[in-house]
């Protein structure tokens, strides 16, 4: 029956029957087991379906428009045994497809023998599906270099549940973020509740791609084509993006648990990014995207300057940073 339930098919939830179809039932009883679809309210159409769905209405062949109840003792013998069969049925399929889908699976992540250890995926919603099923049977050891500022929050909430169960299930996990995430309130949030789990975090002030290592075997990094990742599962190359790559970078960042605090180092080398980019005549928005902070963010630390400088205007800062020594140029802790 196309687009329809076939009469006695299993309901998708816990309760068989609706409020407003049980209800349709008890008035079609008062009136002899007699309904006429025509004379009820235009509201009831989805309780006659469901009603008809499971059989309980029948249509009468020799009037059309009239429809009859059906005995719901008679009709619960019958349906109890149909949905048992259809329960042992999909509990036997539910059993049977792991191994059913064995072959498919393998195919699936087994790298292109073309392109060799190495294969390309294209598109961020593959890209993430890929990743979620190389995590999916659990993961002992997670790394991550995540470029860029602030994460957005409401992937950070979503997130969360996931990332603690990696950790209580026995996961060490180390993520680089960009320094300008310790000025954003919902990943200070997110990050603390982590790395009370055992987390680690740090932040890296300078340039760095995008890196995911999961267990040394799997190392996705993105390619120069937008919307494009190498998924690497060669170990050699593995292990020397691990050492070459991720230690260097993770001895070079700086710890980071959520605390709102900002050590003196990544105030100083951000206001030093800030400066260049204002004296190379950026505007104040593109400087704001590029560090990953907030314009309001950006605009405190201009005053701030201003008041360690002694001056009253963004001409007169710049004109005073431009004859300072840059060794000359620090700034105090922030937060």
């Amino acid at each position: 029956m196309s687009g329809r339930e076939q009469p006695g098919s299993m309901p998708r939830g816990s309760q068989v029957l609706s409020a407003d179809a049980r209800a349709l039932y008890l008035k079609a009883v008062q009136e002899n087991g007699r309904l006429r679809r025509g004379g009820c309210a235009p509201t009831a159409s989805v309780a006659i379906d469901e009603l008809l769905g499971l059989g309980l209405l029948i249509h009468d062949g020799d009037e059309p428009g009239l429809l009859l109840a059906v005995d719901p003792t008679q009709l619960a013998a019958s349906l109890s045994s149909t949905w048992q069969r259809q329960a042992l049925e999909l509990l036997s399929r539910a059993v049977s497809l792991p191994s059913d889908l064995n072959e498919l699976a393998e195919a699936f992540h087994t790298p292109d023998q073309t392109g060799g250890p190495i294969e390309y995926v294209r598109g961020k919603a593959l890209i993430n599906q890929r990743l979620q099923q190389s995590v999916a049977v659990g993961m002992a050891e997670g790394l991550a270099m995540q470029p860029g500022g602030p994460r957005p929050p409401e992937l950070l909430a979503s997130g969360l549940e996931r990332d603690l169960e990696i950790l209580r299930g026995g996961g060490a996990m180390r993520t680089i973020y960009n320094a300008s995430t310790r000025y954003h309130q919902p990943t200070r949030d997110y990050v603390s509740k982590l790395a009370g789990e055992g987390w680690q975090f740090r932040t890296l002030d300078e340039p760095y791609a995008r890196l995911i290592i999961v267990d040394r075997r799997l190392a996705v990094i993105p390619v120069a084509e937008d919307n494009m990742a190498a998924f690497i599962h060669d170990p050699a190359v593995i292990s020397f993006i691990v050492e070459e790559v991720f230690e260097r970078s993770w001895s070079r960042a700086l710890e980071f648990d959520g605390d709102r605090t900002v050590p003196q180092q990544v105030v100083s080398r951000l206001r030093q990014t800030i400066i260049e980019l204002l004296l190379s005549g950026t505007n104040h928005r593109v400087i704001a995207r590029r560090l990953g902070i907030s314009e309001r963010t950006l605009a405190r630390h201009i005053a701030e300057m201003r008041d360690d400088y002694k001056v009253d205007s963004l001409f007169q800062l710049g004109y005073v940073l431009g004859s300072v020594p840059r060794r000359e140029r620090e700034w105090g802790a922030g937060s």
